[in-house]
């Protein structure tokens, strides 16, 4: 057993952090203030191919693994870009993994290629109000109506649809009632964000200020037949290859802002003086300190052993879920313990970690709770009665 990255993963995280190193703190915290997309990082991971690492090379991708990706991930969020610089190319990397095992050729070279060089943006249209986590109960609906379909509903906690060119949507193309199973009559599609029929309203919310969150009005909107991805009434089971490789990637980038800010922590601890020495020399400084680098590390190996199982195509949904809720708590409390590390400072926008605090609920909270992600280790693993 090898804990030691390869030749090609070192390259990789130098070279990341060479690029993040052109965006500094004041760079981020700018984003946060004027709540605007971080477009010249976004283009600047564009330019140097980092967006399509997972993509085929066919594709114009570098055709690597979820393993690499989480290895870039943690590295962009633990430079202090945080959450936003993360979630600004987020989908690029895993979003439309569904398209390359389900799409056809044509959609391939159409789909995967502007999402792997940064010409054209995405978002990803699944979570709906009133359903939460229970995806088999979305109501979003897409009939058929000749060669098109038209859409009419709502979505809301979509990423980046200000900016998107794409949606990958699921809806509803066959009603609940008229299905045995509520996870049929589910149908992907991949298509252009008519803004026209598609009202896009921003969610004011507490972090993440430079990536939007959004709430969706459909109003007949119209989506060609050619944007069908696979087989009608077989979207759920489509996106099911896309959610394991979210919580991996989700928790690389929780441990990267829970090093970011334990690193920030630890700086301060050397530097601040309180009664004539460093308060980095006091146990009750140290400690905590101490015990999120030990859960971080842990946590981190977790991250790794589950992306290797996805990159072997073996089973690993306890994996990645296990790293998902580990991540969220781990990476929290990090960034809590940095925040009162700093004491009054920690709570100044000059110092960071009240950013690093602000954004690190993200991970603790989506894409799955950590209450569900316990759920699914209680089920698939230690054999328990299901509970919902």
């Amino acid at each position: 057993m090898n804990f030691e990255y390869s030749e090609e993963q070192r390259a990789i995280k130098d070279s990341v952090e060479r690029l993040c190193a052109r965006f500094d703190d004041q760079y981020w915290l700018d984003i946060d203030n004027e709540g605007r997309f971080p477009e010249e990082f976004y283009q600047a991971m564009a330019n140097e191919g980092w967006l399509g690492i997972c993509t085929p090379e066919q594709y114009g991708g570098a055709g690597l693994g979820i393993m690499e990706a989480a290895i870039m991930m943690r590295t962009v969020a633990e430079s202090g870009a945080g959450m936003t610089g993360a979630s600004a190319i987020h989908i690029n990397i895993f979003g439309l993994k569904p398209v390359d095992i389900y799409g056809n050729e044509e959609q391939r070279e159409r789909m995967l290629r502007p999402i792997a060089t940064g010409t054209e943006k995405a978002c990803f249209g699944v979570t709906e109000p009133n359903v939460g986590l229970n995806t088999t109960q979305l109501k979003l609906r897409a009939e058929k109506k000749g060669d098109r379909y038209v859409v009419n509903g709502q979505k809301i906690w979509i990423s980046t649809a200000q900016v998107a060119d794409n949606i990958l949507l699921l809806a509803r193309t066959t009603p609940l009632e008229e299905v045995k199973n509520p996870s049929e009559g589910l149908s992907l599609f991949y298509t252009r964000l008519d803004r026209e029929k598609v009202q896009v309203s921003a969610i004011p919310k507490m972090g993440r200020h430079g990536v939007d969150s959004n709430e969706l009005f459909f109003d007949d909107f119209e989506i060609p037949q050619e944007d069908l991805i696979g087989e009608e009434g077989q979207g759920f089971k489509y996106i099911l290859f896309g959610l394991n490789p979210e919580r991996i990637l989700i928790a690389a980038e929780a441990v990267g802002l829970g090093m970011a800010a334990l690193n920030r922590a630890t700086n301060y601890a050397n530097e601040r003086e309180v009664f004539n020495r460093p308060i980095g020399q006091n146990q009750a400084i140290q400690h905590p300190l101490a015990a999120s680098w030990a859960e971080l590390e842990a946590t981190w190996l977790q991250v790794l052993k589950a992306a290797w199982l996805y990159d072997n195509g073996r089973s690993c949904g306890a994996e990645a879920n296990a790293a998902k809720y580990l991540a969220g708590e781990a990476g929290f409390t990090a960034c809590e313990r940095a925040v009162m590390t700093h004491g009054g400072f920690g709570y100044a926008k000059e110092y960071h970690v009240e950013r690093y605090l602000r954004e690190v609920m993200i991970p603790r909270i989506a894409p799955v709770s950590p209450q569900l992600a316990l759920c699914y280790i209680a089920e698939r693993v230690l054999d328990l009665p299901k509970s919902y």
